[in-house]
């Protein structure tokens, strides 16, 4: 029997191994990509560490990765509209039945040498972007995109604040200047968080423990206060400061999980004021969709978020590096 190498991930007893395993074969409608780069998520890490527990897994072992990229290896039975050779990246989620599964959480995903997905996962990429900024795309770039786009409707030359410039709140700040959004404001308990996300686009940085920060954010963004703004921390303490920087009719979209029961200071204000609480998780394909075109058409630049690349034997490392929050990174990247 030949065998590949997969990053599995017991559930059960929260084991992680890098270990052979089968090579996948594709079944009618799916394709096997020979995997080139796959992302390591916080999400992949409280996996690890147990914080998250996949919600549709059919039993108790799982491949994780969830932001592949690489090179269509095998078409499966019925597949015409791929061929070996192409250059691809894979949807998060996969279709089973009336669900949507997450791949690298309720299905075996990229942390491996092959993957299978099924054929309406792929998304072709141009040849000139790198596989290591293109795996990154699902999730790491898409759901800040998905959030400012489609969730919380940001304008051009309207204020936004971003609490939490991590692995998403930075790829925002990227965005929020893409469509027009100004001034940017991050905001960021780490002074190197900050760096990075003036050097990703923001106006402004500031420390959330200041005293004055809604007179700051206020003073930013012209006396009136922020459009939208954004939690990619899930604190309940960011929510609280968040809203209170928000302009009339301002909108607070958490971004991911939220710690804790969601809470208003003062709901009199909240509700005189017209403002609003916005859940947003994920993206769809369409979002990809749009990032890869931008890609392409050189409108979206992504050299800057990968911060190191592992081989995929070193898959524990990252993330422990992660979870330690050792040299900030955005993203690191397996390579198999």
């Amino acid at each position: 029997m030949i065998t590949v190498l997969a990053g599995r991930l017991d559930v059960r007893t929260r084991a992680f191994a890098v270990e052979d395993v089968p090579t996948p074969r594709p079944g009618p409608g799916e394709v096997l990509v020979k995997v080139e780069a796959a992302g390591v998520c916080l999400s992949d890490a409280h996996l690890v560490d147990g914080t998250l527990t996949p919600p549709y897994l059919s039993g108790y072992t799982v491949t994780l990765g969830h932001e592949v990229s690489g090179v269509v290896a095998e078409p499966g039975g019925g597949v015409t509209c791929w061929r070996p050779g192409q250059r691809v990246l894979l949807q998060t989620g996969e279709e089973h039945g009336d669900a949507v599964r997450t791949r690298g959480v309720d299905c075996d995903g990229g942390w491996a040498e092959y993957a299978v997905a099924s054929e309406s996962a792929l998304v072709e990429l141009p040849d000139d972007l790198p596989f290591e900024q293109a795996a990154i795309i699902p999730d790491a770039v898409s759901t800040p995109w998905a959030a400012i786009t489609t969730t919380a409707r940001a304008e051009p030359a309207r204020p936004a604040g971003v609490w939490g410039a991590g692995g998403l709140g930075a790829h925002a700040v990227q965005l929020l200047r893409l469509v027009g959004a100004a001034p940017v404001v991050a905001v960021d308990p780490l002074p190197e968080a900050r760096e990075r996300a003036l050097a990703f686009g923001a106006d402004a940085a500031l420390p959330p423990d200041d005293p004055e920060l809604p007179a700051r954010v206020r003073a930013e963004a012209g006396g009136a206060g922020l459009a939208v703004a954004f939690d990619f921390a899930g604190v309940p303490a960011v929510r609280e400061q968040a809203v209170a920087c928000l302009a009339r009719g301002g909108r607070l979209v958490l971004v991911g999980p939220v710690d804790g029961p969601l809470t208003i200071g003062d709901g009199t204000a909240f509700s005189r004021l017209g403002q609003q609480v916005l859940g947003h998780h994920g993206s769809t394909g369409v979002h990809v969709r749009q990032l890869v075109s931008l890609a392409r058409l050189h409108r979206l630049e992504l050299s800057k978020s990968v911060s190191g690349v592992l081989p995929l034997t070193e898959a524990r490392e990252a993330v422990d590096r992660l979870l330690q929050k050792e040299g900030n990174p955005v993203r690191l990247i397996l390579r198999p």
